[in-house]
């Protein structure tokens, strides 16, 4: 089969590799229908050292069924699935409280001999417990908005969800990147009724408009926090969409004492201010990895029946030996996020 693997920063290449095969009786293998390049996936893309071997890429999917391990139960051939964007058994005392993102079974995409997700077919451990069923055919308009389950929508909701927002509340979001704008939709689901989304990408945050934020700020560090306290006196909620120090730095800047500050953005730093003056004021810092198949299945009917349309993120598509070409464009910024069609 034709998959994405990276070599170092800037080297992804499209290469034949061997088509999966059933090696647990709890796999099975599913055929891409859509996938796509991942904002995470572009760290790696600006920094990965060099290597030999190579990386397969990806971890969000959707697809049909095409093979089953011996224990599988509640899936057959031909079943349209969505991926979660780790696998998980869905049983152990981790998943059971909703946290299968530390599943004591589960793994992630690309490693431990598991196939990446931009490739023409995927072995999926777990897939029982991995693995949704979808109730609509490939060829359904709705298919972007149901691969976005597989991972930027439910990380978005995880930080409104962490974040305890609800209805009647004031939110910053920062960040108009993919996760960004599916937490602007998130908020607005949950019911906030003020929704600030920090970010200067006209394009991207004229689409947060569209998803539910009543304010823009395009202005960064001690500029943006001022406009952003001018605007609402300060927020209680903030959904850090980012992972940079600067955008950490913007959420402490612009929550009220006593508010909550989740963060969604994969950390690109290892030092942050969590000392004294912190501490005084009673922020709570939470969020993290999404476990997204904890959502899927909650979000899944609002997808079906149009009230949310995450989908409108991807705003390029890609065939599978475009997917060099994807990477670039995203790091480039002239996409902000790339569907890639096997």
């Amino acid at each position: 089969m034709r998959a994405a693997v990276m070599y170092g920063a800037g080297d992804v290449r499209v290469e034949d590799r061997p088509d999966p095969k059933i090696v647990q009786p709890t796999d099975a293998v599913v055929r891409t229908v859509a996938a796509c390049v991942c904002g995470s996936d572009l760290w790696p893309y600006g920094s990965m050292p060099a290597t030999d071997t190579g990386r397969p890429m990806g971890h969000e999917f959707l697809g049909f069924v095409e093979e089953t391990g011996a224990d599988i139960t509640g899936l057959k051939a031909g079943d349209l699935v969505v991926a979660p964007f780790t696998y998980s058994d869905n049983t152990c005392d981790h998943c059971a409280k909703g946290l299968h993102i530390s599943c004591r079974n589960g793994g992630r995409y690309g490693f431990d001999g598991v196939d990446g997700g931009q490739g023409e077919a995927v072995r999926v451990p777990y897939a029982d417990g991995t693995l949704v069923k979808l109730p609509v055919a490939a060829d359904s308009a709705l298919v972007p908005s149901l691969l976005a389950l597989s991972d930027v929508m439910t990380t978005g909701h995880h930080g409104a969800v962490t974040a305890g927002v609800t209805r009647g509340d004031a939110v910053l979001v920062i960040g108009d990147g993919a996760v960004g704008l599916c937490a602007v939709i998130a908020a607005k689901r949950l019911g906030a009724e003020r929704i600030v989304l920090a970010g200067r990408h006209e394009a991207r945050t004229a689409l947060g408009r569209e998803f539910g934020a009543t304010d823009v700020v395009a202005e960064r560090g001690e500029e943006g926090i001022a406009r952003i306290r001018e605007l609402t006196g300060g927020v209680g909620k903030v959904i850090e969409a980012v992972g940079t120090r600067q955008a950490l730095d913007t959420a402490l800047g612009a929550v009220l004492d006593g508010g909550v500050i989740s963060r969604l953005g994969v950390p690109q730093y290892e030092l942050g201010p969590i000392g004294r003056p912190e501490f005084m004021r009673n922020i709570t810092l939470t969020g993290g990895a999404s476990p997204a198949r904890a959502y899927i299945e909650l979000l899944l009917p609002d997808v079906l029946d149009g009230t949310i349309a995450p989908g409108r993120v991807f705003d390029q598509s890609f065939a599978l030996d475009q997917a060099p070409g994807a990477y670039r464009a995203m790091a480039d910024r002239q996409v902000l996020k790339a569907l890639i069609r096997p």
